[in-house]
């Protein structure tokens, strides 16, 4: 059991120089620290990173100091307690730290795993070889970030936000090996294909180029390996018009879905991460009609919020959605999320924020909560630390 006696919280950079919190945990087996991202490209129905301000709300996780001295935490689902005390008072980023910091406490005082804490179940796992545990040793498959676009990425650039290669080898470390060694071959291929390339990387340390997303769907082909992309079409939509910028042109409603369905068709794209508008419920669903075989991934859809899955789910608009912890704050929440996703066979990608910090807990909270996919970059300090994490962590389960 670990008793909690004070809390204090600081402001640090992430990975775009921008502030995010930090959260310090002081309880009786030590001081535990965790932070939060920052998204850039948000979805209308995210949490508030703050409640008014990243400095409000770190008066008011001081405040709040003494309410959690001797408040005796054990397991998980004891962050509730930690949640009626904060009441809806800190922001979704402050939330999410504050609970990654006493997990980490909880963690080290019952010599377990983070990830051991979300599921006990897979404690056993790592004595246990036997068949009946195969399934629980899965680790999630990578997504990486290859070539960038939309609002991540600055000057002429793709519509798309997100380029990304999903290579399917045998562990974690050789799909990230094969990612970074496909992402130096993208380079290669970007300086031929875009005269203006200079082999500059974006906020999420993806290739900047000038092509548009046919032209770097056309690269990725070349590089032999499952790949997709995040649209993040809400970034560009208006009306129920799409405006495009490389090239000039708006497509409406129907437009869009004919294009976005060529192109699932003629590249055989694996996966399309937001597609539509973050209303568009119905054209997700009819998407995910046509190409049942393609991961139709709802983010700014869905924005790891249990109301709006089950939206999804009924509807039938998604076979998988991304889970950014910080989007909604509570990580009980995203334990109903992803517990709702797996009821209705519904892919789980849990992902990285646009600007990051050097925190690892996202790979323990992907592996504890049965992820199917990693989404996190390929290169880049705040990414790779989060990748060398999972990779501990499937050598210690294997």
């Amino acid at each position: 059991m670990v008793v909690i006696k004070s809390v204090d919280a600081k402001s640090i950079f992430d990975s775009r120089k921008e502030k995010t919190v930090n959260v310090s945990v002081k309880t009786d087996v030590g001081v535990f620290g965790a932070s939060s991202p920052n998204g850039k490209s948000k979805g209308k129905y995210e949490a508030k990173s703050y409640t008014k301000s990243l400095d409000d709300d770190i008066k008011m996780l001081k405040k709040f100091s003494d309410y959690f001295s001797k408040e005796k935490i054990e397991k998980f689902d004891d962050l509730r307690r930690v949640e009626d005390i904060v009441d809806r008072q800190i922001g979704a980023n402050t939330l999410f730290a504050l609970e990654s910091a006493i997990l980490k406490a909880i963690a080290k005082e019952k010599k377990k795993e983070i990830w051991e804490l979300i599921n006990p179940r897979l404690s056993q796992v790592r004595s246990d070889s036997s068949k009946s545990q195969i399934k629980a040793r899965k680790l999630p498959r990578l997504v990486g970030n290859c070539i960038g676009g939309g609002k991540h990425s600055s000057g002429k650039k793709p519509d798309f936000q997100e380029f990304l290669l999903i290579p399917e080898m045998k562990t974690v470390k050789e799909n990230w090996e094969q990612s970074k060694k496909l992402k130096e071959e993208a380079r290669y291929l970007l300086k031929i294909k875009d005269k203006k390339f200079e082999g500059k990387k974006n906020d999420e340390d993806a290739w900047n180029t000038a092509l548009n997303e046919k032209e770097v769907f056309d690269i990725l082909e070349e590089l032999n390996v499952p790949f997709g992309a995040d649209v993040a079409a809400s970034s560009f939509s208006k009306k129920k018009k799409y405006s495009y910028e490389n090239p000039m042109l708006k497509r409406t409603e129907e437009e869009q879905f004919e294009y976005i369905s060529n192109l699932v068709k003629n590249f055989r794209l694996f996966y399309i991460e937001d597609p539509f508008d973050e209303e568009d419920f119905e054209s997700f669903a009819k998407l995910l009609k046509k190409f049942p075989g393609t991961l139709i991934v709802g983010d700014d859809l869905t924005t790891t919020n249990y109301k709006r899955l089950e939206k999804a789910i009924k509807t039938k608009s998604i076979n998988a959605i991304i889970v950014k912890p910080n989007q909604t704050g509570s990580l009980l929440e995203v334990k109903k999320v992803c517990e709702l996703a797996l009821k209705n066979n519904i892919k789980i990608v849990f992902s990285h924020r646009s600007g990051e910090t050097i925190e690892t807990i996202l790979a323990d909270l992907a592996f504890g909560f049965g992820a199917d996919f990693f989404k996190c970059g390929i290169t880049g300090k705040e990414r790779e630390v989060k990748i060398r994490r999972l990779i501990e962590i499937e050598k210690s389960v294997k």
